[in-house]
């Protein structure tokens, strides 16, 4: 079984050979250090030198423990693409090591803004980082930062990195067009996308479709109604199978779109929303409710804690390739976390990791 510094060992080192600490080792205490509760450099440090007798458990850390302006020229410098392809590799030898399943069921992809991590003078794009985010184990595949393109390439070529063989692709209308689906389709993957006014002819055939459908007496619904966090929600989906009108830019291998109205009932105030969504294959309404439901958990299993846990939005490292890297590193920890089986908040497993030795070693070890 390959551990942690035999594959980020792969990754190339950015310095020159005047380098007195290991790539491998720097990240190590990096992640340690995250996992810890360090939001950046200089808190990095101060951990390390707490726990140097720990870490000496695990890596050797011949010359000590790495200044701030090491851990900021490393993260700087470091390629993410390699550290991403690191990344991949380590979870995949990590889900056997913690058996966890390969994915299975559903992935979604979605953007999420650095905001603090801008650039000088530009504040109103900060770095966009799309991740592949596993709905059924709430662990991220894959992650690219956005450049030019936007978050339209980058979620291209975070599916790139993935067999999405049996996999079903869930994404908001920014993804709906061609490429996109091309891309899923060869990786074997299916696809349900939100259809919007982005693809205009494909909204008005769609709809077309689905009012027709929705007057029939022959069409079959499914209905849901729950009741939660004080409020009254029902939502109704049909299914109908659809032809879209040839050329260059239509959806490839778009068989059927489905339909989701929703009613919530918050105070006593109701309100009306309905969404259209293009399939890569005919589904039951009951799956494709669940199917849009379970894709919000990108939003609240990984971006809300990236932001109320690891604090993502207010971390200002903004230099090169910094931010990139240490959402490498804050999206590693939360599939750590999420492995590890104590049944506890995740934030609960950080403070046991920070007050307690034998709860760190027990998080690296299951990482190993």
């Amino acid at each position: 079984m390959m551990v942690f510094v035999d594959i980020f060992d792969e990754v190339p080192d950015p310095r020159d050979f005047t380098a007195q600490h290991e790539l491998p080792e720097i990240l190590f205490v990096a992640l340690a250090a995250v996992l810890c509760g360090a939001t950046h450099c200089t808190e990095m440090v101060l951990f390390a030198k707490s726990r140097l007798d720990l870490l000496r458990q695990f890596i050797p850390l011949k010359h000590g423990v790495p200044s701030h302006d090491t851990f900021s020229r490393v993260l700087a410098a470091l390629d993410p693409v390699a550290f991403n392809a690191a990344f991949m590799r380590f979870m995949a030898a990590f889900g056997a090591q913690a058996h966890i399943d390969v994915p299975k069921g559903q992935v979604a992809v979605d953007g999420k803004s650095l905001r603090r991590a801008y650039a000088k003078g530009c504040a109103h794009m900060p770095p966009l980082v799309v991740t592949v985010f596993a709905c059924d184990t709430f662990m991220s595949l894959a992650q690219v930062v956005a450049h030019k393109g936007g978050e339209v390439e980058a979620a291209i070529e975070a599916l790139k990195l993935l067999s999405l063989k049996g996999l079903t692709v869930t994404g908001d209308a920014l993804h709906c067009h061609r490429r996109m689906t091309k891309t899923i389709r060869e990786g074997g993957g299916n696809y349900v996308l939100a259809i919007k006014g982005n693809q205009s002819k494909l909204a008005v055939q769609a709809n077309a479709a689905l009012d027709a459908a929705a007057a029939s007496k022959r069409t079959r619904f499914h209905q849901v109604d729950e009741d939660a966090h004080g409020r009254h929600e029902v939502r109704r989906a049909f299914v109908v199978p659809f032809a879209q009108t040839p050329g260059q830019n239509a959806l490839v291998d778009l068989c059927a779109v489905g339909r989701v109205e929703s009613w919530r009932t918050v105070d006593g105030k109701t309100t009306h929303k309905v969404r259209c969504y293009a399939l890569s294959r005919t589904m039951p309404a009951k799956e494709l409710i669940a199917s849009v439901r379970r894709h919000w958990s990108i939003e609240n299993e990984l971006h809300w804690q990236l932001d109320v846990l690891l604090c993502e939005d207010r971390i200002r490292g903004r230099k090169n390739n910094a931010p990139a890297n240490h959402a490498i590193l804050r999206r590693l920890t939360l599939n750590i976390l999420r492995a590890d089986p104590e049944n506890i908040p995740l934030s609960h497993k950080r403070l046991k990791a920070r007050w307690a030795d034998q709860d760190l070693i027990s998080l690296i070890t299951h990482m190993r």
